[in-house]
C-alpha cells in the first residue's frame, strides 16, 4: 500500500505556514506534495495565505483583498511563528509567496511532486479566484487533461460544492477533491463567537453543504474525497463506501500516530500533515506493523499482531 504525504501549507510545524521556508523544508523533508490556499490581492495577484485577513500571520492587519502585492511584501509573515529561518531559505522579505513563485520552487525539486490548491469561500461562490488560478497555471505550461505542469501534478480542492462543480467543467474528476468536515455546533459557536440560534443556523447550512459534497464524491464528480480526521473517525461507513467505489481519500490534518493509524485502517492513500518528516518516519514503521488483507469489496487494511 502506497501512502502519499502532502505538506499542509508547507512544513508548517517547522516554519510559518505558506512561507518560502515552509515549502523548501517540505521538499527537503521528502513530502510527495504540498498544499496551499490562495487569495487575490487588490491588484489581482495570487498570494499564498489561509485567512482572508493578514492579522493572524503577519505584522499587519486588514483584508488581503484590500492590499496590493507590494504592500503585502512590506509585512513580516514569519516572526509570529518563532522559528529562525536559515539563510538558504531566504530573508524575511522573501517569505510571502505568489502562486508563480511556488511553482518555481516545485519545479526546482527535480522530481515528481503534487500541488494541492484549495479555494476557500464563505456562503457565496464566485469563479474569479478559480479563473485567475487556471490562467496562471496555463501561463506556466499547465495541461488541463493531465493536470500537470512539468513534473508537478496539480489537484484542486474546496469545501464549497459549487466550486467543485464549477471546476468539474474544466478539470477531470481525478484531479478534484471535495473537502469534508465534521460539523459540531459548539465548535461553530466558539469559532464564530455567536449565540445558540446563529450557531445552529450556520451549522445547518454547513451540514447541508457537506451532504451536497458527499454526493459529489458518491457520484464521481470529485474522485478525491478530502475528509478531516474527525470526519473520518465519525463516518467510517462513508470512507469504506468511497474506497469500494475506487475513490482516493486525502485526509487532513494528520499529525499524530493515532491519526495515522486511523487513516491506514480506513484505506487512506493520501495524508496532509504539518509534519511531513515525522509522518514519513511514522509511516515507514507503522506500515511494517500492518497486514494488507483483501477483504471482500473493501481492500482495507487490518491490524497485525504488532500494530501500533
Amino acid at each position: 500500500m502506497t501512502v502519499q504525504i502532502y505538506a499542509h501549507r508547507g512544513s508548517s510545524a517547522a516554519f510559518a505556514e505558506h512561507t518560502r521556508a515552509a515549502y523548501l523544508q517540505a521538499l527537503a523533508d521528502g513530502a510527495d506534495g504540498v498544499e496551499c490556499d490562495l487569495h487575490l490581492t487588490a491588484d489581482g495577484e495570487l498570494v499564498l495565505l489561509h485567512d482572508d485577513d493578514v492579522g493572524r500571520t503577519s505584522s499587519g492587519s486588514g483584508p488581503v483583498a484590500s492590499q496590493t502585492l507590494a504592500q503585502l511584501r512590506e509585512l513580516d509573515f514569519c516572526s509570529w511563528h518563532g522559528s529562525e529561518i536559515p539563510a538558504e531559505f531566504g530573508g524575511s522579505s522573501e517569505q510571502l509567496l505568489t502562486l508563480p513563485e511556488l511553482l518555481e520552487i516545485l519545479d526546482g525539486a527535480g522530481r515528481d511532486v503534487g500541488l494541492a490548491i484549495e479555494f476557500k469561500y464563505g456562503a457565496s461562490f464566485s469563479p474569479q479566484l478559480i479563473e485567475k488560478t487556471l490562467e496562471t497555471l496555463r501561463n506556466h505550461g499547465w495541461n488541463p487533461e493531465s493536470s500537470t505542469t512539468g513534473r508537478v501534478l496539480v489537484s484542486f480542492m474546496s469545501f464549497h460544492p459549487s466550486a467543485v462543480k464549477y471546476l468539474s467543467e474544466r478539470v477531470p474528476s481525478d484531479h478534484l477533491c471535495q473537502l469534508l468536515e465534521q460539523v459540531d455546533i459548539e465548535d461553530v459557536k466558539e469559532e464564530l463567537e455567536v449565540g445558540a440560534i446563529a450557531g445552529h443556523t450556520v451549522a445547518f447550512l454547513m451540514r447541508r453543504a457537506m451532504a451536497e459534497g458527499e454526493k459529489l464524491v458518491n457520484d464521481g464528480v470529485a474522485h478525491l474525497a478530502g475528509p478531516g480526521v474527525e470526519y473520518l473517525r465519525a463516518n467510517p461507513g462513508n470512507a469504506a463506501t468511497w474506497v469500494r467505489k475506487g475513490r482516493a481519500l486525502r485526509v487532513w490534518t494528520v499529525d499524530t500516530p493515532e491519526d495515522l493509524t486511523l487513516c491506514l485502517a480506513a484505506g487512506v492513500t493520501q495524508v496532509t500533515t504539518n509534519k511531513p518528516r515525522e509522518i514519513r518516519e511514522l509511516l515507514a514503521s507503522s506500515l511494517a506493523s500492518w497486514q494488507v488483507v483483501e477483504q471482500p469489496g473493501s481492500g482495507l487494511l487490518t491490524e497485525g499482531l504488532d500494530a501500533m
